[in-house]
């Protein structure tokens, strides 16, 4: 649902004041969007990956507690890389308002489905 012009007004007032109140934050929030956000989260998780993979390698080595913290920073990372590669690299899920949706392929049917229907075929064809 579009904003109606009182409420574009207001918007359009409160981005100035903005502006011109910290126009550093403002050109920073401007400039960026999430996915960027969500590649930066996604840099972090991979190198407490590394991290955890380190301390888990060091840990086999010299003394076990390290060893099992390395593999909780490693599963922690992945916890934390799973949300942020969805927003990255999962389809978009706002659009533009009054851009048409886009349309779908068709989806194959799937293997049970194609055969059960080779099925049916050659028995009415007995």
């Amino acid at each position: 649902m579009p904003l109606s012009d009182h409420e574009q007004r207001l918007l359009e007032q409160i981005e100035r004041a903005l502006y011109a109140e910290d126009p550093k934050f403002a050109s920073t929030v401007s400039s960026t969007n999430l996915r960027t956000h969500a590649r930066r989260r996604l840099v972090r998780a991979v190198l407490g990956f590394v991290l955890g993979i380190v301390a888990l390698l060091a840990g086999v080595a010299k003394w076990q507690p390290l060893a099992v913290a390395g593999f909780l920073v490693m599963f922690a990372a992945v916890v934390y890389a799973v949300p942020q590669s969805k927003k990255m690299f999962g389809r978009p899920e706002l659009r533009v308002v009054g851009e048409p949706a886009k349309t779908r392929k068709p989806r194959k049917p799937s293997l049970l489905k194609r055969m059960e229907e080779r099925f049916r075929r050659r028995f009415d064809e007995r």
